[in-house]
């Protein structure tokens, strides 16, 4: 049973699935730095000095806090405004990966075009047949 699984843990996809996930973990804390500390303050600014993550519409009457972490204590609220930081976050990791996938569909090489099959023993008869009449002429 363990040699079973040292096959299926470290054959070569299962093993490159596992790196391809931890990586894709520490790229998302990239991305989310990349778009909460840089492009959403920039977002903010011009939309008015307003942070997004406080976007919110209490759902009740108790709801009168002004930030989202003090309105979710109070009842139920709906926060779009923490939406429009994911969606802004998927659309970067999206633009990203779509250009790394053009730069590698770029950088793969194109494989020869296999090698002609050999002429059957029919087809080499009748070319030795048209190169003894075109020796003829």
């Amino acid at each position: 049973m363990w040699q079973e699984f040292k096959e299926f843990a470290f054959k070569g996809n299962a093993f490159d699935l596992a790196v391809g996930v931890i990586l894709a973990t520490a790229f998302n804390k990239i991305v989310d730095g990349f778009v909460n500390f840089l492009i959403m303050p920039i977002i903010g600014a011009v939309a008015g000095g307003l942070n997004f993550d406080n976007y919110f519409v209490g759902l009740n009457s108790a709801v009168t806090a002004t930030n989202l972490a003090d309105a979710q204590k109070q009842g139920a609220v709906f926060g779009y405004g923490a939406f429009i930081t994911i969606l802004i976050n998927f659309l970067i990791i999206a633009f990203i990966l779509f250009q790394l996938v053009k730069v590698s569909n770029r950088m793969k090489k194109a494989e020869p075009p296999p090698p002609p099959a050999a002429p059957s023993a029919s087809e080499k008869l009748l070319g030795e047949i048209r190169d003894a009449l075109v020796k003829k002429k």
